[in-house]
């Protein structure tokens, strides 16, 4: 079934909305963004300037139709003369490229020579690229020694695993079954990285020209990157979970070093709570890193923190900021470059060791290729402080910049041409007041061509998490959604991150609830704007965003039908199923299932699904563990015994983040507008509802 593209296993007539993006390419151009569109679209990422700060190397994503997907290829930019040229373009996938301490080589990850994905070092002068390891699996974390001697990097070593009995003895050229799966751990499986072999993550060290690698770590436990090795190179610093009971505390890390003399491991942190991405200062004197204090609520800031290089003399350098880090490097030795979300916007911002921040950049865009505006951006530094970073305008992936002193640049105009036939639709933002009086952030995505005070069919689409953030940022969906003659709305309700801990925990143990409010009103706010027909609104989301549409059709049905992607329906069986099923009893419940069965059944969809009348449809990728396709199946076999008009759509092959390949995007997209279009009072009498068992 895989290379059908989707299941539909109700609603037939939905079939004519899977070759839609197929049919643009016959038709004559069109200004409309379609899904062909999709495969059009370039992005920057993973931007890495050279110590001098004179190069930047970063990972340039085309679409390729023939192959459905995103290909990785890696590109030089000279950042005096923006001048820019392929450096490892191939039918390969070329990924995380790191610069080694001279400048004159870059380690990065190919698939080059048929061996699974390896660590290779590529030459600047001579051009020349030299394949390193020969690794059974494909490396992870990665860091450059001091004297560009050695890479460390992390990798999975394998185990036997647990044994349990024996099968007979197979005869010679007897075909038998596959053997038996045992397993016996508490995180068994990994959404997008399939079920979990026996073994463990461990740290090695390889020559940087090549030869035999050594391993570092040894135990039952998983060494973690991001990795950093101390000035003198003689230990390596990286992340763990150590505790007695680490299954069970997933929550729960330690900045640890070992010294490669020896082997000897040492915890330089310890607290309740995640310690994680230790990165040496230049001086070699201290270590930063990110964590957060484990207080048992379902969101807590991820703070910048200091110690010396020993691991003594702990302090947090972020504690007045009330933001969440997401990425941080050293600015010389006494201050840093921070990456943090504020009202939906990620910023660039540099901070002192006094914690005083000044943004240095408030633009940054993610230049992946994404179906929803989720903030983002990367970013690297120079020793002498050129910034590199993706950003951009709001209606594109993001770009590559450059910034020195108070000037920036933008040196890649990756879909300029092709975008210059087409027309995107445009984004504003929409003032809305929660019912208790606090002011929720909302934008406003318009028809291309929409008339003054014309009003248009809506589609709320709400984000997951539920402690993430949207904000103006470019969405594949959203253009998709637009073309096809609907307004699209979205939010930041309360329990999105980028507004503080208060504002984040205003859903803690209490979720779904009052956030439901804040995208009613924001519904509200769009009516009164003159934008939205009432007759016609619609609601979709995914993940969290999908917890909360299934929630809203059993609140209300003032919407004219729905779309429920990846949902939870029941917190218990979501829970017990789940990869990560440890962080929601602690954090979100204060309980297990079975002691608080009430509660769980209080605030799971599936409790109201006796007052849903909304057309609604359930769509699932068939191998999501983060919110499994049993959880999506309820819901839809429990509105088909219920008679509620609905459809089943399951995505092969696709985990929880859905848009692995463009056709599977533009094809769900599609289905879900055809969905909404049965709806739409403003094309005439809506069609037939579906039947149960149709």
């Amino acid at each position: 079934m895989a290379d059908r593209g989707m299941h539909w296993l109700a609603g037939a007539a939905l079939l004519t909305a899977l070759p839609a993006f197929m049919a643009a390419a016959q038709d004559a151009p069109t200004r409309a963004f379609t899904g062909e569109d999709l495969f059009k679209l370039e992005g920057a990422t993973d931007p890495r300037i050279s110590p001098d700060g004179t190069r930047i190397v970063y990972v340039r994503r085309t679409g390729d139709i023939m192959k459905d997907r995103y290909q990785p290829s890696l590109w030089l930019v000279d950042v005096r003369s923006g001048e820019q040229r392929p450096l490892v373009a191939d039918a390969n996938m070329n990924l995380s490229p790191r610069w080694s301490p001279d400048g004159r080589r870059i380690a990065y990850v190919s698939t080059a020579g048929g061996a699974g994905a390896q660590l290779h070092v590529l030459y600047l002068e001579s051009g020349t690229s030299m394949r390193v390891t020969g690794l059974p699996d494909e490396p992870g974390a990665m860091a450059w020694s001091p004297d560009g001697r050695q890479i460390a990097y992390t990798m999975r070593v394998p185990a036997e695993g647990v044994r349990l009995g024996k099968a007979p003895d197979k005869p010679e050229g007897a075909e038998w079954a596959k053997p038996l799966t045992i397993i016996d751990r508490v995180t068994y499986r990994f959404d997008g990285g399939g079920y979990a072999k026996p073994g463990f993550d461990q740290i090695f060290v390889v020559s940087s020209d090549g030869g035999a690698p050594r391993r570092v770590t040894t135990g039952n436990w998983d060494a973690a990157g991001p990795i950093d090795w101390s000035a003198d190179g003689q230990r390596l610093f990286f992340t763990a979970n150590r505790v007695e009971d680490w299954e069970r505390a997933a929550n729960e890390s330690e900045i640890y070093s070992v010294d490669l003399a020896n082997g000897a491991i040492r915890a330089l942190t310890d607290r309740r709570g995640p310690d994680m991405a230790p990165k040496l200062s230049p001086d070699g004197r201290w270590i930063a890193y990110l964590g957060s204090d484990d207080a048992g609520r379902s969101h807590e800031n991820v703070e910048l923190s200091v110690m010396r290089a020993d691991g003594t003399g702990h302090r947090t350098v972020t504690g007045a900021l009330d933001r969440s880090i997401e990425d941080f490097a050293w600015a010389g030795s006494d201050a840093f470059y921070v990456t943090y979300a504020d009202r939906g916007q990620m910023m660039l911002a540099r901070l002192g060791l006094d914690g005083r921040t000044s943004v240095v950049a408030d633009n940054l865009q993610p230049g992946a290729i994404s179906d929803r505006p989720y903030a983002g951006g990367a970013f690297s530094v120079s020793r002498a402080g050129t910034l590199a970073y993706t950003g951009g305008a709001t209606d594109r992936p993001g770009d590559l910049f450059v910034k020195s002193g108070a000037t920036a640049r933008q040196l890649t105009r990756l879909n300029t041409v092709w975008r210059q036939g087409k027309d995107v639709a445009p984004m504003r933002k929409l003032a809305v007041t929660a019912p208790d009086g606090r002011a929720i952030d909302a934008w406003l995505i318009e028809p291309v061509g929409r008339r003054p005070g014309q009003k248009v069919p809506l589609v709320l689409e709400i984000h997951g998490g539920p402690h993430a953030e949207y904000g103006p940022a470019f969405s594949t969906d959203y253009q998709l959604y637009a073309a096809a003659g609907y307004a699209v709305l979205f939010t930041n309700p309360r329990g999105s991150t980028s507004y503080g801990e208060e504002f984040a925990n205003l859903i803690d143990k209490n979720y779904p609830g009052p956030d439901y409010d804040d995208l009613i009103a924001s519904v509200d706010a769009a009516i009164a704007d003159g934008i939205a027909d009432p007759a016609n609104l619609f609601v979709t989301g995914g993940s969290g965003g999908g917890v909360l549409t299934a929630w809203i059709v059993g609140k209300t049905d003032r919407f004219a039908a729905a779309a429920t992607q990846k949902p939870v329906i029941n917190w218990a069986s979501e829970v017990l199923t789940a990869d990560l099923a440890t962080g929601a009893p602690r954090y979100w419940f204060g309980g297990m299932p079975w002691e608080k069965p009430e509660e769980y059944w209080r605030r799971s969809p599936l409790s109201l699904v006796g007052k849903v009348k909304t057309p609604t449809m359930v769509v699932v990728g068939e191998d999501d563990y983060r919110t499994p396709m049993s959880e999506a199946a309820q819901y839809y076999q429990a509105l088909q015994l219920r008679g509620v008009p609905t459809a089943f759509v399951t995505i092969p092959e696709a985990s929880h983040g859905f848009a692995a390949r463009p056709s599977q995007s533009a094809a769900r997209a599609s289905a879900i507008i055809a969905w909404f279009d049965r709806y739409r009072s403003d094309r005439g009498k809506p069609a037939a509802p579906a039947t149960a068992g149709n």
